[in-house]
C-alpha cells in the first residue's frame, strides 16, 4: 500500500473534494467535520452536501416523522369511521361503484366491530384497537381523504410520492431535501419491512427519484444483518478497513478527475467512507438489549402471535417502533415502517375476510404504536415527533365475496397523526352515511402530503427540486394547502 497515497487522499480530504450523495444503499450523511464539500479545488467544485442540514421554512416543533403504513388499504368503517347507518343497513342491496366506472348491485357489510367513543376528545374507535384507543386525545383524525388509484402499485406510489407513476422523489426524500440530516453517522430516511415482503412495487415507494442517491430511502431487513454487508467478512481491524478505502478512494478520485459530472462515481465514492462509518455507529443505534424490561414490554416484545397461521407476534413491530423512537433520538428525520406483506390477508387488503383480516393484523400493531406514543411522550419527545397512521386507500362498505371481505376503496378513507404540532383530539371531516365516499371536508391526498411538509416546517409551494426543466413538486402542480384544522 503506498503510504503517500493514502495520505494525499485522506478519508477527510477526499471528502472535502468529493463528497455528495450515494448510491445503493442511503447511508448519506454520514460525513466527518464540519468543512466538508468545502475545497474550491475539487473536480466538483458545483456539487455540494445534499445532507447538510438546512433550516425549515418557517419555525416548527416537529423534528423528525415516523410514518406507520397499513400496506393493503385498511377498514375505516370498522377501525375509525364509525357508521351506524352502515350496520343499520347490513344486508340491504345497494348500487355502488366498485372499481371506476363500475357501478353493481351489492349488499351493505355492516362494521365487524362495535365502536365506542374514547377518552375526553370523545373520538370514536372500534374495540380492534384496546391499547391504541386509550390515545385517542394524542390524536388528529382525518376521515374524508381521497386519491386517485384503485389499484395498489399506483396507490402506493402515489401515497408516497404524490404521483401514480413511477421515478418520483417519496415523502422522506423530499424531507430529506428541504432538511438536510442532523445526524452525520446515519442515514435521514429509513425504512422497515413486513417480514412476510414488501409493498408493490417494491423500492420505488422510497426512491430519490431524480434528486441525488443521498436522500432515498435506507432498508433495514426484518431478520439478521439489519444492513447487509455491514461487518467485516476479513480479519482485518477497523484501521486497516479504513485504510483500504482511503486507497480504494484515491483511486477512484483520479479517475474522478477526468470526468467531471459523473455523479454516479461520485456517489460509489461516497458511499465507501459511508459505509466505513456505519460499521461503528449502526450496531449502538439499533441495539435494543439496554433498553429496560418495562419499556420492552410497553412495546409488546413479550407478547405471543395469535393462534392464525399467517399472524406474527407483535414484538416484530414493537421492535420496529422501538427502533424508530431511537433512531429519531438520534436524529434521523423520517422513518417509515410497513405492516403487512405479501399477498391479500397476509397485509390489510381484505379481500377474503375483513373480520379474519382485522384478527391478524389488528393485534399486531396496537400495542406496539399504543407503546410508541407513550414512550416518546414519557421521554418528552412526542412534541417533537411527526405520527403518521394510514394505508394506500380504505375499503367498501358492501361485501365481497362470501366470506365477508371489502374491496378497495381510494373515494373516502382515514389516517390520523400525533405528537409534532398536531392539533390532538381533533375528529375532521366526515365520508358519507355508509362510509363510501368523502363528502364533508374532502381533501386530496395532495393536501395531506401539504399538511405533513408544514407541520415539519416547509412549505410545500417552496420545497422544489430542478428536473426536467421544470421545478418539480411533491405536490405537483394541481392547487394544494395544508389542512389547517389538523395543526395546532
Amino acid at each position: 500500500m503506498d503510504s503517500n497515497l493514502i495520505q494525499q487522499f485522506s478519508r477527510r480530504e477526499f471528502l472535502q473534494q468529493f463528497g455528495t450523495a450515494m448510491a445503493g444503499v442511503s447511508l448519506s450523511g454520514i460525513f466527518s467535520g464540519n468543512k466538508v464539500f468545502a475545497s474550491p479545488a475539487s473536480a466538483l467544485t458545483n456539487y455540494t452536501n445534499p445532507l447538510k442540514p438546512r433550516n425549515p421554512h418557517f419555525p416548527t416543533k416537529a423534528k423528525a416523522c415516523i410514518y406507520l403504513y397499513m400496506y393493503g388499504g385498511p377498514s375505516q368503517m370498522d377501525l375509525f369511521d364509525y357508521k351506524p347507518e352502515l350496520a343499520k343497513n347490513h344486508g340491504k342491496t345497494i348500487e355502488i361503484e366498485m372499481r371506476r366506472r363500475s357501478i353493481r348491485k351489492e349488499k351493505i357489510l355492516g362494521p365487524v366491530r362495535k365502536f365506542k367513543r374514547r377518552g375526553q376528545s370523545g373520538l370514536w374507535c372500534s374495540e380492534a384497537f384496546p391499547y391504541l384507543s386509550q390515545h385517542m386525545d394524542k390524536m388528529a383524525v382525518i376521515k374524508s381523504l381521497y386519491m386517485d388509484s384503485f389499484a395498489h402499485g399506483s396507490a402506493n406510489i402515489q401515497m408516497n410520492s404524490g404521483r401514480v407513476l413511477q421515478g418520483h422523489p417519496a415523502l422522506g426524500a423530499w424531507i430529506a431535501h428541504g432538511l438536510g440530516s442532523t445526524n452525520k453517522n446515519l442515514p435521514s430516511f429509513v425504512v422497515m419491512l413486513d417480514p412476510r415482503g414488501g409493498p408493490i412495487p417494491g423500492a420505488a415507494n422510497w426512491t430519490s427519484g431524480y434528486m441525488p442517491a443521498a436522500y432515498q430511502g435506507t432498508v433495514l431487513r426484518s431478520s439478521g444483518s439489519p444492513i447487509l454487508d455491514l461487518a467485516s467478512k476479513t480479519v482485518r481491524t477497523h484501521k486497516m478497513q479504513g485504510e483500504r478505502i482511503d486507497a480504494i478512494n484515491a483511486l477512484n478520485g483520479m479517475h474522478l478527475n477526468n470526468r467531471k459530472g459523473y455523479s454516479e462515481l461520485v456517489a460509489r465514492i461516497a458511499s465507501y467512507d459511508l459505509a466505513y462509518q456505519l460499521q461503528s455507529t449502526a450496531p449502538e443505534a439499533l441495539d435494543i438489549s439496554n433498553e429496560s424490561e418495562k419499556t420492552q414490554e410497553m412495546y409488546g416484545l413479550f407478547d405471543k402471535k395469535s393462534n392464525h397461521s399467517i399472524a406474527i407476534s407483535p414484538s416484530h413491530f414493537g421492535r420496529q417502533c422501538l427502533v424508530a423512537r431511537r433512531l429519531v433520538e438520534r436524529g434521523v428525520r423520517f422513518v417509515q415502517l410497513y405492516s403487512g406483506g405479501g399477498h391479500q390477508q397476509q397485509n390489510w387488503d381484505a379481500h377474503n375476510g375483513v373480520d379474519e383480516n382485522l384478527k391478524i393484523h389488528c393485534p399486531e400493531i396496537d400495542r406496539p404504536i399504543s407503546g410508541l406514543l407513550a414512550d416518546l411522550e414519557q421521554r418528552g419527545l412526542l412534541d417533537e415527533t411527526l405520527i403518521i397512521w394510514g394505508g394506500e386507500f380504505g375499503r367498501q362498505p358492501v361485501f365481497q365475496g362470501n366470506n365477508g371481505g371489502r374491496d378497495h376503496n381510494p373515494k373516502g378513507f382515514t389516517y390520523w397523526m400525533a405528537g409534532g404540532g398536531v392539533n390532538a383530539g381533533t375528529d375532521y371531516g366526515e365520508t358519507d352515511e355508509l362510509g363510501h365516499e368523502a363528502v364533508v371536508n374532502r381533501h386530496h391526498i395532495r393536501d395531506l402530503h401539504a399538511t405533513i411538509l408544514h407541520l415539519m416546517g416547509l412549505d410545500h409551494e417552496k420545497l422544489s427540486y430542478h428536473y426536467g426543466g421544470l421545478d418539480q413538486r411533491l405536490t405537483g402542480v394541481v392547487p394544494a394547502a395544508p389542512i389547517y384544522p389538523l395543526i395546532s
